[in-house]
Protein backbone atom coordinates (compact mmCIF):
# COMPACT_ATOMS: atom_id res chain seq x y z
CA UNK A 1 0.00 0.00 0.00
CA UNK A 2 1.61 2.98 -0.88
CA UNK A 3 0.40 6.01 1.65
CA UNK A 4 1.13 9.33 1.14
CA UNK A 5 0.26 12.85 2.94
CA UNK A 6 -1.98 14.87 1.13
CA UNK A 7 -2.76 17.96 3.01
CA UNK A 8 -2.78 19.68 6.66
CA UNK A 9 -4.93 22.14 7.89
CA UNK A 10 -2.70 24.86 9.67
CA UNK A 11 -5.36 27.04 11.96
CA UNK A 12 -4.77 30.40 12.02
CA UNK A 13 -5.96 33.82 13.14
CA UNK A 14 -5.60 35.17 9.36
CA UNK A 15 -5.68 32.55 6.38
CA UNK A 16 -5.01 35.43 3.92
CA UNK A 17 -1.80 36.86 6.06
CA UNK A 18 -0.44 33.62 7.34
CA UNK A 19 -0.27 31.51 4.17
CA UNK A 20 0.78 34.44 2.33
CA UNK A 21 3.81 34.78 5.21
CA UNK A 22 4.83 31.26 4.72
CA UNK A 23 5.06 31.12 1.09
CA UNK A 24 7.16 34.01 1.32
CA UNK A 25 9.07 32.49 3.62
CA UNK A 26 10.23 29.38 2.37
CA UNK A 27 10.32 30.85 -1.04
CA UNK A 28 7.14 28.81 -2.66
CA UNK A 29 4.23 30.40 -5.36
CA UNK A 30 1.34 32.26 -4.00
CA UNK A 31 -1.11 30.84 -1.62
CA UNK A 32 -4.64 30.06 -3.55
CA UNK A 33 -7.97 29.86 -2.18
CA UNK A 34 -9.79 26.29 -2.21
CA UNK A 35 -12.81 26.68 -0.25
CA UNK A 36 -12.86 27.96 2.71
CA UNK A 37 -8.93 27.79 2.97
CA UNK A 38 -5.45 29.50 1.73
CA UNK A 39 -3.40 26.43 0.21
CA UNK A 40 0.26 26.69 -0.32
CA UNK A 41 1.73 23.84 -2.32
CA UNK A 42 5.05 22.17 -1.45
CA UNK A 43 7.22 20.43 -3.79
CA UNK A 44 5.99 16.95 -2.92
CA UNK A 45 2.89 17.10 -4.08
CA UNK A 46 1.26 18.14 -0.02
CA UNK A 47 -0.26 21.20 0.94
CA UNK A 48 -0.67 23.17 3.94
CA UNK A 49 -4.80 24.39 3.85
CA UNK A 50 -4.90 27.27 6.31
CA UNK A 51 -7.77 28.63 8.01
CA UNK A 52 -8.93 31.02 9.63
CA UNK A 53 -10.26 30.93 13.57
CA UNK A 54 -10.77 32.40 16.58
CA UNK A 55 -10.55 29.47 18.66
CA UNK A 56 -7.25 29.22 20.73
CA UNK A 57 -4.95 27.61 18.82
CA UNK A 58 -2.43 24.32 19.59
CA UNK A 59 0.92 25.00 17.98
CA UNK A 60 1.95 22.59 15.82
CA UNK A 61 4.78 21.30 14.27
CA UNK A 62 5.81 21.36 10.36
CA UNK A 63 9.30 20.48 9.34
CA UNK A 64 10.55 21.61 5.77
CA UNK A 65 13.58 19.13 4.24
CA UNK A 66 15.40 21.99 1.67
CA UNK A 67 18.93 21.24 -0.35
CA UNK A 68 21.29 23.57 1.14
CA UNK A 69 20.98 26.34 -1.18
CA UNK A 70 17.64 26.89 -0.02
CA UNK A 71 18.57 26.51 3.20
CA UNK A 72 20.91 29.49 3.05
CA UNK A 73 17.95 31.45 1.09
CA UNK A 74 15.32 30.63 3.63
CA UNK A 75 17.60 30.95 7.10
CA UNK A 76 18.62 34.46 5.38
CA UNK A 77 15.07 35.51 5.21
CA UNK A 78 14.44 34.07 8.96
CA UNK A 79 17.46 36.36 9.68
CA UNK A 80 16.21 39.70 7.72
CA UNK A 81 13.10 39.55 9.73
CA UNK A 82 14.63 38.82 12.88
CA UNK A 83 13.01 36.29 13.75
CA UNK A 84 14.46 34.62 16.89
CA UNK A 85 15.09 30.62 16.21
CA UNK A 86 16.99 27.92 17.89
CA UNK A 87 19.15 24.94 17.16
CA UNK A 88 16.47 22.50 18.92
CA UNK A 89 12.96 22.18 19.75
CA UNK A 90 13.00 22.94 23.15
CA UNK A 91 14.49 26.40 22.19
CA UNK A 92 17.32 26.16 24.99
CA UNK A 93 20.04 26.90 22.01
CA UNK A 94 19.15 30.34 20.93
CA UNK A 95 20.58 31.91 17.72
CA UNK A 96 22.19 28.92 16.53
CA UNK A 97 21.57 25.97 14.18
CA UNK A 98 21.80 22.22 14.46
CA UNK A 99 24.33 19.67 12.42
CA UNK A 100 22.26 16.80 13.08
CA UNK A 101 22.04 14.28 10.49
CA UNK A 102 25.49 15.69 9.17
CA UNK A 103 23.24 18.54 7.81
CA UNK A 104 21.86 21.84 9.13
CA UNK A 105 18.61 22.60 11.08
CA UNK A 106 16.70 25.51 12.95
CA UNK A 107 13.52 26.22 14.42
CA UNK A 108 11.49 29.06 14.89
CA UNK A 109 8.15 30.42 15.02
CA UNK A 110 5.20 31.32 12.85
CA UNK A 111 3.17 34.41 13.83
CA UNK A 112 0.27 31.83 14.77
CA UNK A 113 2.79 30.18 17.03
CA UNK A 114 3.24 27.17 15.38
CA UNK A 115 7.25 25.72 15.39
CA UNK A 116 8.43 25.74 12.06
CA UNK A 117 11.68 23.84 11.44
CA UNK A 118 13.98 23.55 8.04
CA UNK A 119 16.54 20.94 7.99
CA UNK A 120 18.90 19.76 5.32
CA UNK A 121 18.61 16.32 5.84
CA UNK A 122 16.11 13.82 7.36
CA UNK A 123 16.38 12.69 10.53
CA UNK A 124 18.09 9.17 11.29
CA UNK A 125 19.83 10.06 7.68
CA UNK A 126 22.97 10.72 9.40
CA UNK A 127 26.54 10.83 8.98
Amino acid sequence: MAVELNHTIVASRDKERSAKDLAALLGLPEPAPFGPFQVVQVANGVSLDFASTDEEIHPQHYAFLLTEAEFDEVFGRVQQRRLEYWADPRQTRPGEINTNDGGRGVYFLSPDGHYLEIITRPYGSGS
